[in-house]
């Protein structure tokens, strides 16, 4: 069964929300970088504008992460991620728009050298209000328990924490984009094209929702996830699950498949938040085609898996092309040493 854009935004509509986000966010066409990478013609979905610090997806989930909160009368989040995470950088700035103390516990498993260096997305959890602790776990499983356990530290206080706990936050955050694919296709038809592929660096909520959003809508083309982490677990039958979680939570009937799930980890090296000579070049393209700044973790890597589909011939050059755009951006001042050594200097004559 496929559901309407109306059908689906009054489901979604049932949940608590806290508005956060700069919507729509705009669907902007690149030619400069499209015909650079002798492709199809490249749209970016800015998701870096939503705004709330710098913009970026996590503005949209947050949108229904705070509402929870707030429904279920929290008082503090508790939220971790890498030291130069995205995810934590909006959390804490939506935190300090709704009212609420946020503490984040930050794992070593990423690109800063440690605590010292507050810069990037470390300098805005500062910035805006949140309590830091930096621990030498690594982001999946270890950090969780560190997270759960400074929770409980909290509750045995007297406060009333609302955590991250993948269960309740992955679905709910998958829900905001299910409506992020609504407005791409608004937005296309407005511009009178139908995307062939939507791409995006995810390999968790965001993917899901865009997978769920596929099947519900049935939306015809492809939503290819460029994976910046690989976890230890089946990653597409997570993201079927979230989406599965999520349908229920807006009470639809879809329903996905791990083979629903498109996603490649071909990008991943040398690793997570490592950088890699495809992102570096993603970066200094679309930068000096378009004047747009992808990151090193995330953006850069997913941009560089969409100019290696276009030139192995994965994409149709005659297509048209979705790349959302998650945010990003502080991180960049985190690299500046390898991006300044990776990006050569253009020299004009």
């Amino acid at each position: 069964m496929s559901y309407s854009h109306a059908e689906l935004r009054k489901h979604i509509s049932r949940l608590p929300r806290y508005l956060l986000s700069h919507l729509p966010t705009p669907l902007e066409f690149v030619p400069r970088f499209s015909k650079a990478v002798g492709g199809p013609r490249i749209f970016v979905k800015r998701d870096d504008c939503t705004g709330l610090a710098c913009g970026g997806n996590k503005a949209r989930h947050n949108e229904f992460l705070i509402g929870d909160a707030l429904h279920k009368d929290a008082d503090i989040l508790v939220w971790g991620a890498g030291v130069q995470s995205n995810n934590c950088r909006q959390t804490a700035a939506a935190c300090a728009k709704a009212g609420l103390d946020c503490h984040l516990v930050l794992g070593r498993g990423g690109p800063a050298r440690g605590p010292d260096i507050v810069q990037g997305n470390l300098l805005l959890d500062q910035l805006v209000g949140a309590q830091v602790d930096i621990v030498e776990e690594m982001i999946g499983p270890d950090l969780d328990r560190r997270i759960a356990e400074q929770a409980a530290k909290y509750r045995q206080a007297g406060r009333r924490p609302y955590m991250w706990e993948n269960s309740v936050v992955k679905p709910l955050a998958a829900i905001s984009y299910i409506l992020c694919l609504i407005e791409v296709l608004e937005q296309a038809a407005e511009q009178g094209i139908n995307p062939a592929a939507v791409y995006v660096s995810s390999a968790g909520s965001t993917g899901a929702g865009l997978a769920l959003g596929k099947q519900a809508l049935g939306f015809t083309g492809s939503v290819r996830n460029i994976a910046p982490i690989e976890w230890p677990y089946d990653t597409r039958a997570d993201l079927a699950a979230i989406g599965n979680q999520a349908a229920k939570l807006i009470d639809i009937d879809t329903r996905l498949e791990s083979s629903d799930i498109d996603i490649t980890f071909d990008h991943i090296p040398p690793g997570y938040g490592k950088v890699s000579d495809g992102c570096l070049e993603a970066i200094s393209l679309l930068a000096r085609t378009e004047g747009i700044l992808l990151d090193p973790t995330y953006t850069g890597k997913a941009m560089a898996g969409l100019i290696h589909d276009i030139r192995t011939g994965k994409i149709d050059r005659d297509a048209s092309v979705v790349f959302i755009h998650t945010g990003g951006t502080p991180a960049l001042f985190a690299y500046a040493e390898d991006l300044a050594q990776g990006i050569p200097m253009r020299k004009l004559v």
